[in-house]
């Protein structure tokens, strides 16, 4: 999968037996550079990214059954989740946050889908 621009050494997503797509951790990038801003914005941007390698591998947020979450800062739990809600419908994925030190940003988000 294409998806984002990557910057390092793994896929933005692979597909597995056809059936799921794990989707490698996705940041407030846009064409691979940094785009700052509050946690609601950072996680928007990364939602965005996220889902555009869920569609290229003919899946939705509505597919997702597991989520990572890393935060910089866990005082920015109730800033990313106001956005995160407007992503994905009930029911959710199960999901783990934690918070982590991380190379671009305040979060990154990961997940795996299944490809209907």
């Amino acid at each position: 999968i294409v998806g984002s621009a990557v910057v390092g050494p793994f896929s933005p997503g692979i597909v597995a037996e056809g059936k799921f797509v794990f989707v490698a951790g996705q940041g407030p990038l846009r064409d691979g550079i940094y785009v700052p801003g509050s946690i609601e914005d950072e996680t928007r941007l990364t939602l965005e990214n996220l889902g555009a390698v869920l569609a290229q591998a003919g899946s939705g947020f509505d597919q997702v059954v597991r989520c990572g979450a890393w935060l910089v800062d866990l005082a920015d739990l109730a800033g990313m989740n106001s956005v995160y809600e407007e992503f994905f419908p009930a029911p959710r994925p199960a999901r783990a946050t934690v918070r982590a030190d991380l190379i671009v940003g305040k979060v990154e988000i990961d997940c795996i889908a299944v490809v209907p």
